[in-house]
């Protein structure tokens, strides 16, 4: 019976990474391994595969499946707060203008501009689209007679994890289906 996952090319076999309790590590981006990665940790006994694609990798002495959904034996403790990057930002605001609400041309925007004394801070920056950027420019909303959907804070790892099951990948392999939670049909 022909099997998609055995004329798949190793390289797009990556491995599901859950944490020690069977939850991912990550939802956004979602967390992955190379296979290769996945076997050497199954090798140094660092995890347990819970699923593997029919696709198999060879050596001299040994024929293994390659592993789709591992777990890690040691839980790993995921920060309170995620770092401030640009893409993190975008999450937190659920990647739309938070003054017109496009999903378009995005860009952030200090709320209380630079010029004026404002931070570089999660609760300074929001994200804006550049049309609505530029027609802020460098004055406050207020100012600009602009209104914010939400006022901009600091979010834990855990909001933007819950931020990220709102945007599946566009791809799930069906061996990952029972350890995410995202709708499945979103898929197709």
């Amino acid at each position: 019976m022909y099997h998609p996952d055995l004329i798949r090319h190793p390289d797009s076999c990556p491995a599901l990474v859950l944490n020690a309790d069977y939850t991912p590590l990550s939802y956004y981006p979602l967390s992955l391994w190379p296979w290769q990665t996945a076997i050497k940790a199954f090798f140094l006994d660092r995890i347990n595969v819970v699923e593997s694609y029919e696709r198999e990798v060879h050596s001299a002495s040994l024929t293994m499946k390659i592993p789709s959904v591992i777990a890690l034996k040691q839980y790993v403790r995921p920060s309170e707060y995620p770092a401030f990057t640009r893409f993190n930002l975008f999450l937190r605001d659920r990647f739309s203008c938070q003054y017109c609400g496009s999903p378009k041309e995005l860009t952030f925007d200090h709320v209380v501009p630079r010029r004026l004394g404002g931070k570089t801070s999660w609760q300074n920056v929001a994200t804006a689209c550049a049309p609505c950027n530029l027609k802020k420019g460098g004055r406050t909303p207020k100012q600009a007679r602009m209104q914010l959907a939400v006022t901009p804070v600091r979010p834990t790892t855990w909001h933007l994890q819950q931020h990220g099951k709102l945007f599946p990948p566009n791809y799930l392999h069906e061996s990952w289906h029972d350890w995410l939670y995202w709708d499945i049909e979103l898929e197709e």
